[in-house]
């Protein structure tokens, strides 16, 4: 374990050398969820809705008008407060589900972007898959299994699919992730991606990887493809060979992010 966590509950005092750290919006109204807590307990200043005050420190999810921050930007913040970790080894920085509450996004699509901070700083527990595992390698019967059962047991509910699929656990919680990440019609930042799915699907089909399905599991299916190939940063030929089962694919390192080309 590289890492502490806490069980989520909500606390209203932490020793003088941890700090509260909390998802804000940009006009720090702090009105609610984990941002009412740090202005009522640990000294979070109205009006400020970025870094540093008191006892607290705010990453904003949420813009000036107290909408949802598009991903890229939530990951510039984090990524600041990281830096900050660094530059202050000695104190201890207790994370709330940053973006999780009022800001509407899933623990899988933020709590990665957290990966690689310092070791001084609590996490929620729900986190722990993703920031203390790596990904593991991409294989043949990873896809298999979560192409095909989330095809073939569309109705029921996530977490049983999930539960019920004969892989490993780091493996599952991929999959949770893969399977949770918005991609069709549109993905996490509002982008229509129907175009980019429905190419990667002709791609694939000119391949051999036929989907034969309604055209709206289809499309669904496709947005799963789209997901892997982006976390992994691989493009439809690499998908196709770890699917005829002739490699696997380890994880890209954190530091090399560019995707390669799809062509």
């Amino acid at each position: 374990m590289r890492y502490h966590y806490h069980d989520e509950t909500i606390v209203k005092s932490l020793p003088e050398d941890t700090v509260f750290v909390f998802g804000s919006n940009l006009a720090g109204t702090h009105a609610g969820g984990a941002a009412k807590i740090a202005l009522l307990h640990f000294g979070a200043m109205k009006g400020s809705g970025r870094g540093w005050a008191g006892q607290s420190y705010a990453i904003p999810t949420m813009n000036e008008h107290l909408q949802q921050m598009p991903l890229s930007q939530i990951q510039h913040y984090i990524d600041d407060f990281k830096i900050y970790t660094k530059h202050h080894p000695k104190t201890k920085y207790f994370i709330t589900s940053v973006g999780c509450g009022v800001a509407g996004y899933k623990v899988e699509e933020i709590a990665p972007m957290f990966k690689g901070i310092s070791h001084n700083v609590i996490f929620p527990v729900s986190f722990r898959p993703f920031v203390e595992q790596a990904l593991p390698k991409l294989r043949q019967a990873f896809l298999k299994a979560v192409l095909q059962d989330h095809v073939i047991f569309p109705n029921k509910p996530l977490d049983q699919v999930i539960e019920q699929l004969p892989l490993a656990e780091n493996e599952k919680s991929l999959a949770q992730i893969i399977l949770n990440t918005p991609m069709y019609p549109t993905d996490s930042n509002g982008r229509d991606r129907i175009f980019e799915i429905e190419d990667i699907l002709h791609r694939l089909d000119a391949q051999g990887f036929k989907v034969d399905s309604p055209l709206e599991s289809r499309m669904v299916i496709g947005g799963v493809v789209l997901a892997l190939l982006e976390l992994y940063n691989i493009n439809e030929q690499d998908f196709l060979d770890v699917w005829n089962h002739q490699r696997e694919i380890a994880a890209p390192k954190p530091e090399n992010k560019a995707r390669k080309a799809a062509h």
